[in-house]
C-alpha cells in the first residue's frame, strides 16, 4: 500500500487559470475568497514498506486518472465524507534524487480545492497546521511483475520473495512488485498513519486491513439505503466472500437433506403410518430447528421399540443396567 501527502505551500488561493480547471467541476463561478486550494503528493517510483513501486509511465497514466477524484476520510465510501476534489496534476522528476531501483525519483503532485464553510473550517485548520498531511491513494493496475525476473504476479508466483535481495556480492537489489498500466482510480483519501514512507496506493489485488474496514462502511451504508462505491479489490473481496458464503450453504443444503432422509426413516420405524413420500415433501417444508425437534422426538420413539442392545444376548438381560451385557 502506497501514501502520499500534503505539500505545505503559503498560497492557499486559487489563481485565474485555477479557476477556470475548477470551473469544470463546480455548477457556477467561484471566486478565490470562496475556496481554499492545496498540494499534496499522491504516489511515486520508490519502493514502499510493502516493497511495491510504480512504473513512471504510471505516474503520468495515473495523473489522468485522478483528475476530478474526491478527497475522502480512511477511504470510507459515503457521500457525506467527500472533502476536496482534485482539478490539477502533475508528474516531477527530481534528477539529483535515485530511487532504489536507480530511477530518478519521480512523484505524482496534485492540487485539490474545497470550499470554504463552516462546516470545513477545522479541515482548513488542520491542513495549515500540518496535523491532516498523510493521504491515501485507491487505484487499479493492470500490470503487475516481479522486479528480479518479470513474472506476471496477478497470474502466477515466480518464487522470488518481496523484500529479499538477489544477485552477486555488492550487486544485489531488493526483490519488489512492480506496479504499471493503471486501469482506473477511485479516490484518495486523508489516513492517519500512512504505509509508504513518501507516497502510495491501495492496490486493486489482494485486500488488506483497509480494504476489510472499508468492506464494513460498505455494509453499513448498504443496511441504511445509502450508495456505495466499489473499489476493485473491495469488489474482489466481496466477490470471495459470495463463494464462502456459497460454499457453507451447500454444506447446510447436505445437512438438512440428510436429517430430512433419516426423519423419514425413523418415521417409518416408529410405524406412524404416514406415507414416506408425504413424510418427506412435510419435512423439506419444516425449519431447519423443527425439524431437528421431530428427529429427536421420533428417534427416542424408535429406541422404545427398537431398544440398542447386543443381538446375541437373552431377551431377560435387555433391562439390566450398565454395561455387562456387552462383556464376551
Amino acid at each position: 500500500m502506497r501514501e502520499g501527502y500534503v505539500i505545505k505551500s503559503a498560497q492557499s488561493a486559487a489563481s485565474p487559470e485555477e479557476l477556470r480547471q475548477i470551473g469544470r467541476y463546480t455548477r457556477r463561478e467561484f471566486s478565490p475568497e470562496e475556496l481554499y486550494v492545496f498540494s499534496v503528493v499522491l504516489c511515486d517510483n520508490e519502493i514502499d514498506r510493502d516493497f511495491e513501486r510504480f512504473t513512471i509511465p504510471a505516474l503520468h497514466r495515473l495523473g489522468e486518472l485522478f483528475l476530478g477524484k474526491t478527497g475522502l476520510f480512511d477511504h470510507s465510501m459515503k457521500s457525506g465524507d467527500q472533502t476536496a476534489r482534485i482539478f490539477s496534476t502533475h508528474v516531477e522528476t527530481d534528477p539529483q534524487k535515485t530511487t532504489q531501483a536507480g530511477e530518478p525519483y519521480t512523484r505524482l503532485v496534485a492540487r485539490a480545492y474545497l470550499p470554504k464553510s463552516e462546516k470545513n473550517a477545522d479541515l482548513i485548520l488542520e491542513l495549515e497546521s500540518g496535523i491532516k498531511k498523510e493521504v491515501s491513494v485507491g487505484c487499479a493496475v493492470g500490470k503487475s511483475t516481479c522486479s528480479v525476473c518479470g513474472a506476471d504476479k496477478i497470474k502466477q508466483a515466480c518464487g522470488h520473495v518481496k523484500g529479499r535481495g538477489y544477485g552477486g556480492a555488492g550487486q544485489k537489489k531488493i526483490c519488489c512488485t512492480v506496479l504499471d498500466e493503471p486501469a482506473d482510480a477511485y479516490e484518495w483519501s486523508f489516513v492517519a498513519v500512512p504505509a509508504q514512507r513518501a507516497a502510495g496506493v491501495i492496490k486493486a489485488f489482494g485486500p488488506k486491513k483497509e480494504e476489510k474496514e472499508a468492506m464494513e462502511e460498505i455494509r453499513k451504508s448498504l443496511h441504511a439505503g445509502e450508495p456505495v462505491m466499489l473499489t476493485a479489490a473491495q469488489a474482489e473481496e466481496l466477490e470471495k466472500q459470495l463463494e464462502r458464503l456459497e460454499a457453507l450453504a451447500e454444506s447446510g443444503r447436505q445437512y438438512r437433506e440428510s436429517v430430512c432422509k433419516n426423519v423419514v426413516r425413523l418415521c417409518a420405524l416408529g410405524k406412524a403410518g404416514i406415507p414416506a413420500e408425504v413424510m418427506g415433501r412435510a419435512a423439506q417444508s419444516m425449519p431447519l430447528e423443527d425439524l431437528l425437534a421431530l428427529e429427536k422426538a421420533l428417534n427416542q420413539q424408535a429406541e422404545g421399540i427398537l431398544p440398542l442392545c447386543p443381538q446375541l444376548i437373552p431377551e431377560h438381560s435387555v433391562a439390566d443396567s450398565g454395561n455387562d451385557v456387552f462383556r464376551i
